[in-house]
């Protein structure tokens, strides 16, 4: 018993999901959640421990261009059509 959830109670929900998502989507499932739970513990370790807004040299500053808000707003007549 897990958690107030016997093991019966566990078969009869497998069996459910397998009915409702297939074997075959199942495992796509898993193999995806391995995999994002894999690059999420790579990006953890790889991820500096001291982030110095100090250190960051004026190219990464710059690198980015600027957003452009412009908005071409036009106004057209209603045609005959249109009434």
């Amino acid at each position: 018993m897990i958690g107030g959830i016997s093991v019966t109670q566990l078969l009869i929900l497998l069996v459910i999901v397998m009915l409702v998502f297939g074997t075959k989507r199942l495992r796509n499932i898993g193999s995806d959640l391995g995999s994002a739970i894999k690059g999420f513990r790579k990006g953890i370790e790889d991820e500096p421990e001291e982030s110095d807004p100090a250190k960051i040299t004026t190219e990464e500053n710059t690198s980015a261009e600027p957003i452009k808000t412009e908005e071409n707003v036009t106004a057209s007549r209603p045609s005959d059509k249109d009434v």
